[in-house]
């Protein structure tokens, strides 16, 4: 009989960002091991995702974090008292603070997949909640695990408490995986797949991504070709930023691209991809992107250098906007040496980055708690 693991603390299912993108490669790796429920928003496609999940769906009752703490608060209410599991592995530090409740009755596995308070987007109380609930993570999960290096070597330096590395993955992909026609459909009028682009891409746009240094680095070397900016498209302050930013470049936000083959569909025809996050967990994008082979750009954040090394990705220091340009500038004056490096970048993650692998390091762990 098939041991019964429930998933909690991710909203989205079918995936939206990284960690949601994560936890769909953990079922599609795990389903045939495991008997798998997982929590999560309400969507007329989460229940049909993957075949033999079961899926316990709340509406969202507000954005932002107001919403998600009524959406852990409900998910592990009603895990405490209708749940049927033998193990539950919750995701993000953010839903930790109700990690006390559900152990009254479960084992509990937790994974961080960032630090969120460095994230400027939050103010104060934010930030002090980010900081608590990263306490009861660490002291309250009966095993704890880390999808980035730094990150797991912290909390350990930190809190003196064990905590497992386990990376982030990807899926080999080929062109058949790619769909172009999808992409194109995201695209305003005068862009074209068929120009060259330089590409940025992120669940959100917010400050700590980096798009504005970006920007900045392009508007110093006169950049003349298309600029795809790819992101939820929020009337924010930092949004208006970047559309000043923007003037005078061909510059085109997409909003948010998905499903996942459609944005490789954009991706796979991009000339460069430009990763100028200023702090990240182990970011997926990052790694999907080197999976199709394209050349990257990318800030020199720990989190980024762990995972390659400059003869697979160029760096740049991190908010540097010059050191950016410079960067820029080469690659496109050195496409064949940009090529090699995409080449390199390609060949690590599908040798050393799997999820078929990565996956059964999860299993292990849910095997002995």
């Amino acid at each position: 009989m098939k041991r019964r693991l429930v998933i909690y603390g991710v909203n989205f299912f079918p995936p939206k960002g990284g960690t949601s993108r994560v936890v769909e490669n953990l079922i599609l790796q795990l389903k045939d091991e495991f008997d798998i429920t997982i929590y999560c928003y309400r969507t007329p496609r989460a229940k049909t995702h993957i075949a033999g999940v079961k899926t316990v769906e709340f509406r969202q009752w507000a954005k932002g974090s107001p919403g998600s703490l009524i959406y852990f608060f409900c998910s592990a209410v009603h895990l405490l008292l209708f749940g049927k599991a033998d193990l539950v592995h919750a995701h993000k530090t953010d839903c930790a603070l109700f990690i006390p409740l559900l152990k009254l009755r479960f084992k509990v596995i937790a994974t961080s997949h960032e630090a969120p308070y460095k994230r400027d987007k939050w103010n104060y109380l934010q930030r002090t909640y980010f900081r608590l609930a990263e306490r009861v993570f660490v002291s309250s999960a009966d095993v704890c695990t880390c999808i980035s290096k730094p990150l797991s070597d912290y909390y350990e330096t930190k809190y003196k408490r064990k905590v497992y590395f386990i990376p982030n993955g990807i899926n080999v992909t080929e062109r058949k995986d790619f769909d172009e026609a999808a992409a194109r459909g995201f695209l305003p009028g005068p862009a074209s797949l068929d120009r060259p682009y330089i590409l940025f891409s992120a669940r959100r746009l917010m400050s700590t991504k980096g798009c504005h240094t970006m920007l900045e680095a392009l508007r110093a070397i006169n950049y003349e070709g298309q600029v795809f900016i790819t992101g939820e498209l929020e009337e924010t302050a930092y949004l208006q930023k970047l559309k000043r930013l923007s003037t005078g470049l061909n510059v085109f936000f997409l909003g948010y691209v998905d499903p996942l083959n459609a944005l490789l569909g954009l991706v796979s025809r991009a000339g460069l991809f430009i990763f100028p996050s200023e702090t990240e967990g182990m970011s997926v994008m990052l790694m999907e992107v080197a999976s199709v082979g394209v050349p990257i750009i990318a800030s020199d954040i720990p989190e980024n250098t762990q995972v390659f090394s400059p003869e697979e990705v160029s760096y740049f220091q991190t908010g540097n906007a010059a050191d950016l340009a410079g960067k820029i500038k080469r690659a496109l004056d050195e496409p064949a040496r940009m090529e090699i490096f995409g080449a390199a970048a390609r060949k690590l993650v599908i040798t050393n980055y799997l999820w078929k692998d990565i996956c059964q390091k999860y299993s292990e762990i849910y095997r002995i708690v």
